[in-house]
Formats: structure tokens, sequence, C-alpha cells
């Protein structure tokens, strides 16, 4: 991955076979306080005129249509939506609540840009001969199988998976560690998950072999990231999107 920037906007550039992938920050926005500054998500407090500005600025420096963008309301499930054409109107480029409750988006059609919002789990970006699809993995889709879905969506041969709470600071319970004992040894140490390893072994198992992966934590990089873990739940969201070149 490469860093890009363009207009004070700052972004994580990831080659996908075919397919392009990026990974924002919270840098280059207008949001204020705790969502300072590039906040891209509506539904922790922050003013939906501010987040709306952040989004177009975004899509700017992308060179990218926000009438583009595909979004859910995300739910920590493993539900994948498909799309052919851009909802009208459109969430992203006029924000608003009523969106259908979904953790990853799909397409086929190249000038379609799947989105996830995230604030410690790992957007992951596929792409295969069918098309390309980002996920939204917390450890709860990674348990019931976004990460297969996803790869079946699209065929999916590649992947990056963007930053995200690292295994330095995502302590869990007996549950969350019973979800993937079946992966094996080396996922954890003690209590201390690495949520980025369970996705590569998911993806592995998901026949993908190609995986680009960002190391940086989200918690500890609290100039670059958001990080509920680290801040709470009024803190903004940054975003994983893909499209077909």
């Amino acid at each position: 991955m490469e860093w890009r920037h363009d207009d004070g906007v700052r972004w994580l550039e990831a080659e996908l076979p075919g397919a392009r992938a990026m990974f924002t920050t919270r840098v280059g926005g207008v949001s204020r306080g705790p969502y300072d500054s590039l906040n891209l998500g509506i539904l922790t407090g922050d003013d939906r005129e501010r987040v709306r500005d952040n989004r177009h600025r975004l899509s700017a420096a992308l060179e990218l249509d926000p009438g583009s963008v595909l979004i859910g309301r995300q739910v920590h499930g493993a539900d994948v939506a498909t799309h052919d054409a851009a909802p009208a109107p459109n969430a992203f480029a006029d924000p608003g609540p009523d969106l259908p409750e979904v953790d990853g988006q799909a397409t086929t059609r190249p000038g379609l840009a799947p989105l996830v919002m995230v604030a410690d789990c790992l957007p992951v970006a596929l792409a295969g001969p069918r098309g390309v699809a980002m996920v939204h993995c917390g450890w709860r889709g990674l348990a019931a199988g976004i990460v297969e879905r996803g790869a079946m969506a699209v065929g999916a041969s590649a992947s990056a998976i963007g930053p995200g709470i690292g295994p330095c600071c995502y302590e869990v319970g007996d549950e969350v560690l019973a979800a993937f004992e079946g992966l094996g040894e080396g996922i954890s140490e003690g209590r201390m998950l690495d949520l980025r390893e369970v996705a590569r072994r998911l993806l592995e198992r998901a026949n993908i072999d190609s995986v680009t992966t960002s190391e940086l934590c989200t918690r500890c990089n609290p100039e670059l990231f958001y990080s509920h873990r680290r801040d709470g739940p009024r803190t903004g969201r940054q975003a994983g999107l893909v499209w077909i070149e």
C-alpha cells in the first residue's frame, strides 16, 4: 500500500487486479471536536452538513462521483448486497439514516464504488472476475462468514486489508476467542486477538492467496484514525472503498 494525498485529504491506496482500493484517514475534513476532521459517518452525533462536506471532499480527492458510492447501515452481520446501479437518491452523496442493514457491498459495474465505514473493524477489499466488493470485518462479521460471502460474490482472487485495531490493543473475552478456535494457533496471545491474522486465514480458506495488508493500528494512531476502542461512541468513521478500473 502507498500513501496518497490531495487538497489536504490523505489516504492509503492498494492496487488489485483490475481494481483499486482506498482506505481513508481522519485527515482533511471540516468536522470539529471528537469528530475532527474527515468524519464520514452520521450515526454518532456529528453535524450532517459537515459530514456531507467531508464526503464530497473525499470524492473530489479520489476523482469519484459521490453518487456512485454504495453504502449500507452496518450491523456486524455477514450480508453482502450486490448492485447493478447506484441508488437514487444516494445516501452517501446526501447523508441520511434510512439505509438497508448490510455489512458488505459488491458490484460488477465499473463506475460504482462499494464502501464500508470503520473505527477499529477491518475494511477488506476483494477483487475477482465477477467484480469488486468491500466488507466490514469486526469479529462478529468474521465469525459469521462475511469474508466467504464477499469472496463468493465476486469470485475473488485478491484482497487488501485496510487499517484496523491491532493485536497490541485488541483484548477480547472467551466468547470471541472461542469463535476462532478452528483457525489454529497464532491468532491470539492470551486475550489479545490478532484480527488481521483472523482475516488472512479466512481469506486463505476462501482460496485467496494474494493479500495486501496494512499493519497500522487504528487505536495506536489517533492523528490518523478514529477508534471506538480508544475514544468511545462519540467518534468519527473512516472508510474503505474499492472500484473497477
